[in-house]
C-alpha cells in the first residue's frame, strides 16, 4: 500500500517539477504572443531564404561580403585584436557549451519549475541540428585560409554556427526570464544588449577571418526562427487567460 501510495507521489512531484508553469494573462496579451512569434518566424525565414538566395547566386546583399572583408582588414589593431580573441574564446565551441551546459543544469536545480531551462535546452538543441543540416548542404567555403588569425578552419561557412549558437542562447534566454517581468521595458532593454553582444559576435567572426557577412546574418535570421518556435511553444503550455484579478493573482506570485 505505502508502495502504491509513493509512486503517484513521485510522479506528481516530477509533474510539478518540469511540466507545470502556469502563469495568467488577459487575451490579448496571448494573442499578442503568438502573434509575435509567427512574425518572428516568418521574418526571420524570409530573411534567411533571401540571403540564401544573394549568396547562391553571388547578388544582391551577398556584394557586401568583400567590401566588409576589405575594411576589416584595414581596421586591425593590435588592441582589437586581443578583444575579438576573447570574444571568440568566451563564446568558442569550448567555453559556450559550458556556459550552456551549467547556466541550464544550474537553473533546472534552482528553479521551482524547470519547464524554462527545459524549453531554453530544446531551443538550442534545435539550432544546432538546423546548423549541423543546413551548413554541409550549402558547403559554402570560408574566407581565405590567409585571412584566418586563429587555427586553420575548412568546415563550411554558411550559416555560421558560433552566431548562430551566440543568438539562440542569448535571445531564447532574455526571453524565458525576462517575458515574465511586470515591465514590457525591462525586456526591450534586454534584448537590446542581447542583440548587441550577438553582433559583436558575428563582427568578431568576420574580422578574424572565419566567415563572410552573409554567414552571420543568415544565422541571426534563423535564430529568430528558432526565438519564434520557442515563444509559440511557450504560450501554448503555460499561457491561460483569466481574469484581472486572476491575473494580479499570476504576478503577484511571479515576483514573490
Amino acid at each position: 500500500m505505502t508502495e502504491t501510495t509513493e509512486q503517484p507521489g513521485r510522479l506528481r512531484r516530477f509533474h510539478e517539477k518540469f511540466i507545470v508553469e502556469e502563469r495568467v494573462v488577459p487575451a490579448s496579451a496571448k494573442r499578442n504572443l503568438y502573434i509575435v512569434a509567427i512574425v518572428l518566424v516568418v521574418v526571420g525565414l524570409a530573411a534567411f531564404l533571401f540571403i540564401f538566395d544573394s549568396v547562391l547566386e553571388a547578388d544582391d546583399i551577398s556584394t557586401v561580403d568583400k567590401p566588409v572583408e576589405h575594411w576589416l582588414d584595414g581596421t586591425h589593431a593590435e588592441w582589437l585584436t586581443t578583444v575579438m580573441i576573447v570574444l571568440a574564446t568566451v563564446f568558442g565551441p569550448i567555453a559556450m557549451p559550458i556556459i550552456i551546459l551549467v547556466t541550464t543544469v544550474t537553473w533546472g536545480i534552482l528553479a521551482k519549475h524547470a519547464w524554462r531551462p527545459l524549453l531554453l535546452a530544446g531551443g538550442m538543441l534545435l539550432g544546432v541540428i538546423i546548423v549541423q543540416v543546413l551548413a554541409p548542404i550549402i558547403s559554402r567555403e570560408r574566407p581565405p585560409v590567409g585571412d584566418m588569425m586563429l587555427e586553420i578552419d575548412h568546415t563550411s561557412s554558411f550559416p555560421s554556427g558560433h552566431v548562430m549558437g551566440v543568438a539562440d542562447f542569448l535571445f531564447i534566454t532574455t526571453y524565458l526570464v525576462f517575458s515574465r517581468h511586470r515591465r514590457p521595458v525591462i525586456m526591450v532593454l534586454a534584448f537590446i544588449g542581447a542583440s548587441v553582444i550577438v553582433l559583436l559576435t558575428a563582427a568578431c567572426r568576420i574580422y578574424l577571418g572565419y566567415h563572410w557577412a552573409t554567414d552571420a546574418l543568415a544565422s541571426i535570421a534563423l535564430s529568430l526562427v528558432v526565438l519564434g518556435i520557442v515563444i509559440a511553444v511557450d504560450t501554448w503550455r503555460t499561457v491561460r487567460v483569466g481574469t484581472p484579478a486572476e491575473v494580479d493573482a499570476s504576478e503577484a506570485s511571479r515576483e514573490e
